[in-house]
């Protein structure tokens, strides 16, 4: 009996992590990828390439979709189970006040498109689908309580973040309505290699090894918001184990720890030996090499979003007791695996 796994968002970061741990469990992945001029973005996929069955269509399309799920299951009669991990998004904060109605057509209206065929599908099918939907803790906000756990209010400042809390919603809404097996996993920021280049993170880690050839500065935004940062890696086992369990639930994955981009970018910084110091006020700090005065960091306005999440803290005991999942990766390893991968 074949264990089927369908990954939309597959060649993003967490779906090519989530895809070589699906693959080492003996799998069968499945995704789908948007048609470009560039064909799709496959660098980080390239490796497992040929172990993956993918196909074009995008989590807007519901009709496309529904006949792709419907092609998996007729090619797999006898399935012992088909898990859905719906990780596709337009997930950039500061974009989705750019492009709010693309946003929301992807990141809430995407899930429910999966969400109505589990629905259709008659019992014996239906009991056998396991759905994962990939919440975000900027749906909390500007928090209400520190720090963020599964019970904690959503409070969302950002057209992605409003998004994410209607697709959290109907998640559990049809869970409870129609008896699918339906996970929301609530996930703090979770970094790596394969970052996006627009991404804080991976913004320094790029910035860093530019000013060391170029001698050029990283320009940032609101260095005083605080994140709690992990490893994708360790986050999609957790989507995993979250589809493990007996019944379905809504859970946070979290490292439990937290540092502002001002330190991150001092940790990352230090990890090439460079120390740095600050100078200036608001718009007009700046990141000074101080060793030989170079300029490292300016501030600059166009990178403020119009609303500011200023602390995510997250709680992950729930996690922790029920799933037995616990984070590899310290702060300072993910820095150190980020500059040499």
């Amino acid at each position: 009996m074949s264990k089927l796994a369908f990954i939309t968002g597959i060649t993003g970061q967490d779906g090519s992590y989530l895809s070589e741990l699906l693959l080492e469990k003996d799998y069968k992945v499945f995704g789908i990828v948007r048609r470009t001029s560039l064909l799709y973005s496959h660098s980080r996929i390239d490796h497992i390439r040929e172990k993956l069955n993918i196909n074009y269509g995008d989590v807007s399309d519901a009709c496309a979709l529904h006949q792709f799920f419907n092609s998996i299951l007729q090619n797999n009669l006898g399935f012992e189970v088909f898990e859905i991990y719906n990780l596709a998004a337009q997930s950039h904060v500061q974009i989705s006040f750019e492009i709010p109605e693309y946003t929301t057509t992807i990141d809430a209206l995407g899930p429910l498109h999966i969400l109505e065929f589990i629905r259709s599908q008659p019992d014996n099918i239906k009991n056998k689908i396991k759905f994962y939907q990939a919440g975000t803790s900027e749906m909390y906000g500007k928090v209400l309580e520190t720090p963020q756990s599964e019970t904690t209010p959503f409070n969302p400042v950002s057209p992605y973040a409003c998004a994410k809390v209607y697709a959290h919603f109907i998640t559990k809404n049809y869970r409870e309505a129609y008896n699918i097996f339906a996970c929301n996993g609530i996930l703090f920021n979770h970094e790596s290699p394969r970052r996006g280049e627009n991404f804080v993170t991976m913004k320094v880690i790029n910035g860093i090894k530019y000013y060391l050839e170029k001698k050029k500065p990283i320009k940032l935004g609101n260095i005083d918001s605080k994140r709690d940062w992990g490893h994708a890696k360790d986050y999609v086992k957790g989507m995993w184990l979250m589809l493990q369990r007996d019944n379905p639930d809504d859970y946070v994955l979290a490292t439990g720890q937290t540092q502002t981009v001002r330190e991150f970018v001092e940790k990352s910084f230090k990890y090439k030996g460079i120390v740095i110091r600050w100078e200036g006020q608001g718009l007009d700090e700046r990141g000074i090499n101080n060793d030989n005065g170079d300029l490292l960091v300016k501030i600059d306005k166009k990178y403020f979003r119009p609303c500011e999440v200023d602390l995510l803290l997250g709680d992950p005991t729930k996690s922790k007791n029920l799933l037995e999942w616990n984070i590899t990766y310290n702060i300072d390893e993910l820095i150190d695996d980020m500059f040499k991968n």
